[in-house]
């Protein structure tokens, strides 16, 4: 490569937008160290990718963080703040809870939107987001996400989004009601 004169080109991963980090770090972390004592108390929330096809579906998911109960869920070819609306928004009309509620979510731009921190300021409820050196602070639903695809999803191919959502619709049930769970003393979240 020398000799034709050649070099590598390396792709840069990362570029500092002006701005972006003030953005993220303007919603603190403020669900670490703290112990849901009860439910509706801190909610936690996430995004999934899931093959069907060629093509890419995204599952946005709410969790009660005390119970670890599914509270809310939603199906979509985008990953937007569309979708994380439709499950929060889900999660809310199935639970009411009170105002105070910690929403804990990833430093994505789908939790970040405007449209999204809206919605949780209209409800009084307080948005907190992880950061990058605290990976662990969202390891509910990536616990939840792994027993799902290893329940579910791994080995299966689905031909469209229909048989993927039929599965969900079966799934979930099942989480919340009769799979039990270490963390909560071998109970089903609904229990």
């Amino acid at each position: 490569m020398r000799q034709a004169g050649l070099r590598a080109r390396a792709v840069k991963l990362y570029r500092r937008v002006p701005g972006l980090h003030g953005f993220f770090t303007s919603i603190p972390n403020r669900q670490l160290d703290r112990l849901a004592t009860g439910p509706d108390q801190v909610w936690v929330g996430d995004i999934t990718y899931l093959k069907v096809g060629r093509a890419w579906r995204y599952l946005a998911v709410v969790m009660d963080r005390y119970s670890r109960r599914i509270l809310g869920w939603s199906l979509g070819a985008s990953k937007d703040a569309r979708l994380t609306l439709a499950a929060f928004n889900r999660a809310v009309r199935h639970r009411r809870p009170r105002p105070g509620l910690i929403f804990h979510s990833d430093r994505g731009i789908e939790y970040a939107a405007h449209v999204f921190r809206q919605r949780l300021a209209a409800l009084g409820f307080v948005q907190s987001m992880n950061r990058p050196r605290e990976i662990t602070d969202n390891a509910y639903m990536e616990s939840f996400f792994h027993s799902m695809k290893s329940d579910t999803v791994h080995g299966f191919i689905f031909a469209d989004t229909a048989e993927l959502e039929q599965l969900l619709r079966r799934y979930i049930p099942y989480y919340n009601g009769v799979r039990l769970h270490s963390g909560i003393g071998y109970c089903s979240p609904v229990e």
